[in-house]
């Protein structure tokens, strides 16, 4: 029989530790990597959203995110990537424009790009990867018009971000229930705007959240459309909250999907926690340890 401490540590640990000691590894050491909590397998590569922790510190907050194995923090402005960059973290999705007025209209197409255009020179001088963009709401516009204006708006810029090697995402939000009107609801028009665009540059961040409340078919969506997708979310359906079996989705299985894809991109956890934030946090990155 096996039987664990309060540490987790299992008489088993106990009897080999001689013989770990023999290799030159001291038994605290088996402790400490017992009692680790985090990232393990390493599959997929991690991050979190700050604005889900606005009661966490963005200190407190980078520390234990390194504690536990996350390569960064998405949506994390400019002025605060000096704290992420001291805990060995980057910003994996910089901010631009807003989400209500977006590139499928012209008229917005000065402001945003010009905001689209500073994230991605700032995000390449960083080392950095990924700037995050949308679509807007339709007010009435016809998707189609939409797209087309997107991609006029879209080939402005995505020239320059090949140049600084950084990807354009545009997110996938649901209009069912978050935010009314907007207009990249569904993967097959963000999909169909990604192929239009054609550049490796520019692809979509696959909010599974939304896309459960919008669409459903998460599995068979994300395999379809894989080569569009360059950043994924997370969260719990119903709620926002947290990605445990209070919830309808079942991201062990979602997450050995996106690996099976070959994605080689970030899962940002992007869920607001009811309980204890960073326990919440450490729990949803260890479910989608794969």
């Amino acid at each position: 029989m096996s039987m664990k401490s309060k540490s987790g540590i299992t008489r088993r640990d106990i009897l080999s530790a001689a013989g770990v000691a023999a290799a030159g590894v001291s038994f605290p050491a088996i402790v400490k990597a017992a009692d680790k909590r985090g990232v393990k397998n390493g599959r997929i590569n991690q991050s979190v959203c700050k604005w889900c922790y606005r009661k966490v510190s963005l200190e407190d907050l980078a520390v234990h995110s390194a504690k536990i194995g996350l390569k960064g923090l998405d949506l994390a402005s400019p002025n605060q990537w000096s704290v992420l960059k001291k805990h060995g973290l980057v910003c994996t999705m910089t901010p631009s424009h807003g989400i209500g007025k977006g590139l499928n209209r012209i008229e917005n197409h000065a402001e945003c790009l010009d905001k689209i255009r500073k994230a991605v020179e700032a995000t390449s001088d960083a080392g950095f990867r990924n700037v995050i963009c949308f679509s807007g709401n339709r007010a009435g516009m016809d998707d189609d018009e939409g797209l087309k204006n997107c991609a006029i708006g879209l080939k402005q810029v995505v020239g320059l971000a090949e140049k600084k090697n950084v990807t354009i995402c545009m997110e996938l939000l649901n209009s069912k229930r978050n935010h009314k009107g907007y207009m990249c609801d569904r993967t097959h028009w963000g999909g169909k705007l990604v192929r239009q665009i054609g550049s490796p540059r520019f692809q979509l961040l696959y909010d599974i959240y939304h896309m459960q409340v919008q669409e459903g078919d998460v599995i068979a969506t994300i395999k379809e459309y894989k080569d569009c997708i360059g950043h994924y979310h997370t969260a719990g359906v119903p709620g926002r909250n947290e990605i445990d079996e209070t919830q309808e989705l079942y991201y062990p299985a979602i997450m050995k999907a996106i690996v099976e894809t070959g994605f080689k991109g970030y899962v940002g956890q992007e869920f607001i926690p009811k309980k204890d934030a960073l326990t919440s946090l450490t729990e949803a990155v260890e479910i989608c340890d794969v």
